[in-house]
């Protein structure tokens, strides 16, 4: 129960099959029956029958219709969702949630990142800019916030469930703005009418959220184990084109699907596998194995859930004629959603999705960035393009597909921009990625034989050097000076030469043999770590 009276319920009949239907919420403005799934839009005096929505696409989403909790001690009941179709082909849900007194906040479930908004009025201090004026990048200040433009765009309201707070049909466009800040604020505008100056535009503002934040209680009716199992038997296990077995991990937010055996690009559509094209002659070949389950136990505790790697993805960047590939593959978890590893030239790297805004805006225009107290240098802009892939991939990837990136290092980290468009959505992505040994990757996926690499990753770490070996080096230079010194003083007699001066010259460079040697050797590191880059800090390499 929210609040601490009983809310009155408002009810009427669906007039498509009559079952009864609650209007629980006062702003409800269309409810989803439950008996036939027809979308019902509450009036004052009627009720009008919108259509029926097609069957929900069942994801790993944290909540579900019912659920409660509490967020910063106030209580919330969830009574709807809507689920939207990305551009780019992938789902997301739009869960509703009520707080005491009727109010309503959003709750976002994308990819396992949750973004937890609430209505704001748009007053004099708020500028809300046209849709058409709007660019990637762009701040823009939300009163004492100020936040930075992620994606623009268009998606499809393609079905929903329960109560809904706005007039929903299905099918219609929906336009947005979705921005982030610092500290994970988030925010979201939203568009009637893009295309007019004077179009009617809403906000919701708030913060990007973990599962433990939300309270969620434990639900009052424990599912039967036969509820529990998911209905995929309708999904076809079997390539098309060749007929080759697929196993399918997340067949639920699959949209494509690399054929292992063939080679194929399939495409999920309705439950059924249809081929698209046949990719190149060169078939992925992963270090890795697709199904692998790791736990990651690495610097700085990047991440300690289990993960299946359920796709493989060769990239590549094109640079005077020559080809620079790496590969990316898909890992996945059902509580916090997707992460990357990343392999290039033999070198790991653990890569995850930036929730906060703490760098500078216009990142192009910029050589060094900020984030999380540490200075990033730009290493590489460019193109990235997809070869080819492998196993499962939650958006409707295809071969030659491409985006603009741009990668700042700062060893053992790397933060990434990567821009893209999908039809009428335009999305900034930002990932952070930590250096892996290849240790560290053998023991995540319990492996035996993994190639190490040869030559410097731009973001492995430069060799550490104990701190004893500079104090002994400072020692051994003082020891021979002081006795270079008293020498000249106890036994120099009158009318004789003192110590050979050339004596303590040899001496210390006789000692400083090691530590010099040690210096060219960082020295050569770093040069090479950048040999690649046309941004090296190191004017003597040929770039």
């Amino acid at each position: 129960m929210i609040g601490a009276r009983t809310l009155k319920k408002k009810g009427t009949n669906c007039p498509n099959c009559g079952g009864p239907v609650e209007f629980r919420s006062g702003g409800t403005m269309v409810a989803v029956c439950e008996f036939c799934h027809s979308a019902i839009a509450r009036g004052d005096r009627e009720v009008e029958l919108i259509g029926k929505v097609s069957d929900l696409v069942e994801t790993d989403s944290v909540v579900r219709l019912g659920s409660t909790g509490k967020y910063r001690g106030k209580p919330f009941e969830c009574i709807g969702r809507v689920q939207y179709q990305h551009a780019a082909g992938g789902y997301w849900d739009e869960w509703y949630l009520r707080l005491p007194g009727d109010r309503i906040a959003w709750l976002a479930d994308a990819q396992g990142q949750l973004q937890l908004t609430f209505p704001r009025r748009i007053d004099r201090r708020i500028s809300v800019p046209d849709f058409n004026a709007i660019n990637l990048g762009d701040s823009i200040s939300l009163g004492d916030t100020d936040l930075t433009v992620m994606e623009k765009g268009t998606a499809t309201a393609s079905t929903a469930q329960g109560e809904i707070p706005w007039e929903f049909r299905p099918g219609d466009d929906h336009v947005y703005v979705d921005l982030r800040g610092q500290d994970n604020w988030f925010a979201t505008i939203e568009y009637d009418a893009p295309q007019k100056p004077d179009g009617k535009r809403s906000l919701a503002v708030g913060k990007t959220v973990s599962l433990a934040d939300l309270h969620l209680d434990a639900p009052a009716v424990e599912p039967l184990a036969a509820d529990s199992i998911r209905r995929v038997q309708a999904v076809q296990l079997n390539c098309p084109q060749c007929g080759g077995p697929l196993d399918l991990r997340t067949p639920d937010q699959t949209m494509r699907v690399g054929c292992p055996n063939c080679g194929a690009l399939l495409d999920v559509n309705d439950g059924k596998l249809r081929v698209l094209k046949t990719l190149d002659d060169r078939l992925v070949k992963p270090s890795i194995p697709l199904g692998s389950v790791g736990r990651f136990q690495c610097r700085d505790k990047v991440s300690d859930h289990e993960f299946t790697l359920i796709g493989c993805m060769d990239r590549y960047a094109m640079y005077q004629g020559t080809a620079y590939p790496w590969r990316e593959y898909l890992l996945h978890n059902p509580k916090i959603g997707f992460r990357w590893l990343v392999e290039n030239d033999r070198h790991w790297s653990f890569v995850e999705p930036v929730t906060d805004g703490d760098f500078n805006h216009h990142f192009e225009y910029h050589q060094s960035l900020q984030y999380s107290g540490r200075s990033y240098r730009l290493y590489d802009r460019g193109r990235a393009y997809v070869r080819s892939c492998m196993g499962e991939f939650y958006w409707r990837v295809n071969q030659g597909d491409v985006v603009s990136t741009s990668d700042y290092i700062s060893p053992p980290y790397m933060l990434s921009f990567e821009t893209s468009k999908s039809g009428k959505t335009e999305e900034l992505n930002i990932s952070h990625g930590v250096y892996l040994t290849v240790d560290e990757v053998k023991a995540a996926f319990q492996l035996e034989n993994l190639t190490r690499p040869w030559g410097v990753g731009p973001i492995q770490p430069s060799p550490a050097i104990h701190i004893g070996v500079w104090l002994a080096w400072v020692a051994f230079m003082a020891f021979i000076t002081v006795m270079h010194v008293l020498g000249g003083v106890w036994f120099h007699a009158p009318g004789q030469a003192g110590p050979d001066p050339w004596m303590w010259f040899y001496a210390m460079i006789f000692v400083s043999v090691v530590p010099l040697g040690i210096g060219a050797y960082k020295y050569h590191f770093e040069t090479q770590r950048w040999k690649d880059s046309d941004y090296s800090p190191y004017p003597t390499v040929e770039t």
